[in-house]
């Protein structure tokens, strides 16, 4: 396999590694650089598996909690895509899009405020 779907491949296992601790452990920036055979992958794989460090998504719906002002499921649109680009491992604006399409419920009210899921599943 090569090295640089390290991280798509430890995320389709249910594991989400940020993109440095998959470079850490082995990925690549680019395509081709490197190849991983099964029996370097194994051990990668385990010792995510026992890294309890790493959130899940019901640590991300918790978090948004605290951003919910009025404590009604919801908070300012414009504060979730600040807090999604700039804190903890930074995201670009597709993938801030992404999330954002995945947790919001339903456009932005005339104050700004969107709906959020509390209740979050594993996003698609």
């Amino acid at each position: 396999m090569d090295a640089f779907h390290l991280g798509d491949l430890l995320r389709s296992l249910d594991i989400v590694p940020t993109q440095a601790a998959v470079l850490k452990s082995g990925g690549t920036k680019k395509v081709g650089e490197k190849k991983l055979e099964l029996e370097e992958f194994l051990p990668i794989y385990s010792q995510f598996k026992k890294d309890k460090d790493v959130g899940a998504y019901e640590d991300f719906a918790e978090c948004m909690k605290v951003y919910d002002k009025m404590e009604n499921g919801t908070m300012l649109e414009a504060e979730l895509a600040h807090i999604l680009m700039s804190l903890g491992e930074k995201l670009n604006d597709q993938e801030c899009d992404d999330i954002m399409h995945d947790c919001v419920q339903g456009p932005p009210d005339e104050e700004g405020n969107i709906k959020y899921d509390g209740e979050l599943t594993a996003l698609d």
